[in-house]
Parts: C-alpha cells; structure tokens; sequence
C-alpha cells in the first residue's frame, strides 16, 4: 500500500512540474531563439525597470530597412525615423478583433507624447491589397488621428510579412480560418533614436521583447519606457 501512494505521489510531482515549467521552456525557445542573457540572471533583485537592448545571435537587434508609404501619400523609411523614439504595431483596417483596441490603446499612449516631435508611431497593415492610402487616411480620420508622426503604413505584402516575423518579431500570417483572414500578435515593439530594439527586463534579468497592446500594466510600462527613451 505504501509503494502504492509513493507512485502516485511521483506521478503528482511529474504533473506540476510539467504544468509549470515546460510551458515556460516551449515559451523561452520558440522559433530555436534564445536571448543572449536567458535563463543566466535569475536574481530576484534584478531592476526590471531598466531599459534593456533586445540581443539576437549576441548582437543587438536592429530595426531593418524599409520604405512604405503612409496615410498622407509619403513615403516612410527606417532613415526618416532615425533619431525618433517610436512605437511598431501590425494591424488591419477590417480587423474584427483586436485590431480596434489595440488602435485606441495605442491612441491613449500617443496623447502623452503627441507635442514631442522626437516621438513617432508606425502601424504597418498587413493587408495592403485592401488598406490603400485612402483608406488608411478615413482610418485614421475616423480614430481622431492627427499627429503628423503617426505614420499608417502600406506595401508590398511580402515585405511587411518579413518587417512583422523576422525585423520585429511580431507574428502575422494569412489564414482563411479565423475572423478576418488574418492572425497577428497584440503586440507593441519600441525603437530608440538609433533604430534598436528596447524593452525592460522580466524578473529573471531577460528584456520582455515587446508590450501586450491590450494589457494595462504592459501599456503602463509602454508609457513610462517611452518617457526613459525621450
């Protein structure tokens, strides 16, 4: 009877252990990247309020280039935002889902910085072939959009597709399944003046990557890593 309670008492410890800590090791290691500080720095007294550089293959990750063109008919680049803090997000006009929240969201986060000419957004569709320049402009006009640094950004799908899952690391993909064609993460990403990827650091010393665009607390730290970087 006693080897019988130790076997499931065994098997009780194999369960939470996989409850808790495989979902965090699939997480740490999705896409085979691993950051250059990962798993090295769990020190509960790490300052998870400082700003981090975001390490891809032991470099820091550098915005790409690009040039697409925004709501007003210009063309925007990596190279006209150098020297700017801004905000990347990937969104569609015909969104059913998160796509308006994320917008107004972001839209609460921009009336904190609109009079800071050194501040920018870009928001790259990721249904070109719908979000024209016409339509990105009604979109913005229809959210109350005027900041002239608040760039809507359309393409070449392909590229944008590139900019999103490799520049940015913010998924989006095509798929007839779901509300509106099409899947992409809720996801905000923050550049610094010189075009680098930066976030704060979790508790175990790893910077976040990027800031969940429906959750007050990510905004919250969105706001105040924004005011860091400026």
């Amino acid at each position: 009877m006693k080897r019988k309670y130790s076997y499931i008492g065994l098997a009780v410890i194999i369960l939470i252990f996989g409850v808790i800590v495989i979902p965090k090791i699939v997480e740490r290691t999705a896409d085979n990247e691993v950051l250059e500080n990962d798993r090295l720095n769990n020190n509960p007294n790490v300052n998870q309020e400082e700003l981090a550089f975001i390490t891809l293959n032991g470099e820091k990750a550098k915005v790409p280039q690009f040039e697409f063109i925004n709501q007003t008919g210009d063309s925007i680049s990596n190279k006209d935002l150098r020297g700017k803090v801004y905000v990347v997000d990937f969104f569609f006009t015909t969104c059913p889902t998160i796509c308006p929240k994320m917008t107004a969201n972001l839209k609460d986060v921009e009336k904190n910085f609109r009079a800071n000419p050194n501040f920018a957004i870009a928001s790259f569709s990721i249904n070109p072939e719908n979000d024209s320049i016409k339509v990105l402009k009604e979109y913005a006009d229809e959210y109350g959009i005027k900041n002239p640094n608040w760039h809507f950004l359309t393409g070449e799908r392909e590229k944008i597709f590139e900019l999103a899952n490799k520049g940015f690391n913010l998924y989006v993909a095509e798929n007839p399944e779901v509300a509106g064609n099409f899947q992409h993460s809720g996801y905000f990403a923050l550049v610094d003046q010189e075009g680098y990827l930066r976030s704060r650091l979790d508790k175990y010393g790893n910077p976040i990557i990027a800031y969940n665009g429906l959750e007050k607390d990510d905004l919250k730290m969105l706001r105040e890593d924004i005011n860091k970087l400026l």
